[in-house]
């Protein structure tokens, strides 16, 4: 049998597969937003980055490769593990009682499914452009596609800016448990950390928050126009 194969089936390699699924997935939303924010150094900067990205599509495509399969394998194993976690409920309790657990932690599989539809518009709107097909002829005056005006004109919806925001703050609702989680289950969370390390859960959603909102945020109140 394969090493994947085993991790599969297992419990614990269920775990350990969402944890470096969960990081790599981490890592891009950390990356994803910095490329976001140069919306704030003007057109120019934002639309020579995106120029530079689609010049480059061995880059882009491994990357986009890349992401899909984490994340198939992240949503596909947390909705194992809940599985899993139920059916071992209802043979041992006959009332569950959910002493330890938190809110968050009992409400990851529906944040993570409402991100999830989030991110399939999201490709749709921004990166598929089937949403308003009239992006797609939007150049700036170096000719390169015009991201800025896009992203200015998206937002200026107020509807599509809300559930934008919404959806973000469930992301980073999501990941105040699930960076703590990842950090367990690669076995680096200890009674003596693990204060520090939600904290530090905590601490980075709030700024991914800050960060991602403060694109629509600005556009509604004209600091970005």
């Amino acid at each position: 049998m394969s090493l994947l194969a085993r991790l599969i089936q297992s419990s614990l390699g269920k775990k350990f597969l969402m944890a470096v699924t969960g990081l790599g997935l981490f890592l891009f939303i950390i990356a994803h937003m910095l490329g976001n924010l140069q919306v704030f150094l003007g057109a120019e900067a934002i639309n020579r980055y995106a120029h530079f990205l689609k010049s480059n599509p061995e880059i882009l495509w491994s990357s986009r490769i890349g992401l899909l399969a984490m994340a198939i394998i992240h949503v596909t194993t947390s909705i194992a593990l809940t599985l899993e976690n139920r059916a071992s409920r209802d043979t041992q309790y006959a009332v569950y009682q959910p002493v330890k657990a938190t809110f968050t932690s009992r409400t990851m599989i529906v944040s993570g499914s409402i991100i999830f539809t989030f991110v399939l518009f999201h490709l749709a709107h921004y990166t598929l452009l089937t949403v308003q097909p009239e992006y797609r002829n939007l150049r700036d005056a170096h000719g390169h596609h015009d991201v800025y005006r896009m992203v200015v004109d998206g937002f200026s919806n107020s509807w599509f800016a809300g559930f934008y925001v919404l959806s973000v703050g469930l992301l980073c609702f999501h990941l105040s448990h699930g960076i703590a989680a990842m950090f367990q289950s690669l076995g680096l969370k200890n009674d003596a950390y693990a204060e520090r390390i939600e904290c530090f859960a905590k601490s980075v959603a709030v700024i991914l928050f800050v960060g991602y909102a403060s694109v629509p945020v600005s556009v509604a109140l004209g600091l970005v126009k």
